[in-house]
């Protein structure tokens, strides 16, 4: 488990090339195993494989989303804030997830942020999304996941135990 949190990085290149029914039910799987709290689950997640709906999420930041274009799968998770005051921490949960499990099946990711972001026309990124796939308007978008073979290399992450970061006891 460490290698593979030591080698996950945010990947913005991919191949040409769909990801295979089985990984993707796979990462859905391990997706619908995230705890959330009181077990309310009050995540959606839309699966993305249509082309030109992708080009359009990818529209949705500017640069900011580009990572999108280029990708063959999109994960779109959605929550619903009515069910609980911790959707955004359940939906931030459930996205790892998604990251980690593509992560493990030799796919790499990128998570493109909606929630509290705004397009270049000024509109909610949450409002143009939920448009494009139709989600309920009581839902929030939290995020998107790009998900596709990597078609760039990025350097594991380098840890320090002596990280100015941890403390022991007190701050």
């Amino acid at each position: 488990m460490l290698d593979l949190l030591i080698n996950r990085r945010s990947i913005r290149k991919f191949k040409d090339q769909k990801v295979e029914k089985e990984k993707i039910d796979k990462i859905l799987m391990g997706a619908l195993t995230a705890p959330s709290g009181k077990n309310l689950k009050p995540w959606e997640l839309i699966v993305v494989d249509d082309e030109e709906t992708i080009q359009k999420l990818a529209a949705s930041r500017g640069p900011a989303s580009r990572p999108l274009a280029n990708a063959p799968l999109a994960i779109v998770v959605a929550a619903n804030p009515e069910l609980t005051d911790v959707w955004i921490e359940d939906a931030s949960i459930i996205t790892t997830i998604i990251q980690l499990m593509a992560q493990s099946l030799g796919l790499g990711s990128c998570w493109i942020q909606a929630r509290g972001r705004f397009t270049q026309e000024d509109e909610r990124v949450s409002d143009y999304v939920k448009k494009i796939l139709d989600i309920p308007e009581n839902y929030e978008v939290e995020a998107m996941v790009a998900i596709g073979y990597p078609d760039e290399e990025k350097a594991a992450h380098k840890v320090d135990l002596n990280s100015d970061k941890i403390h022991y006891n007190k701050f």
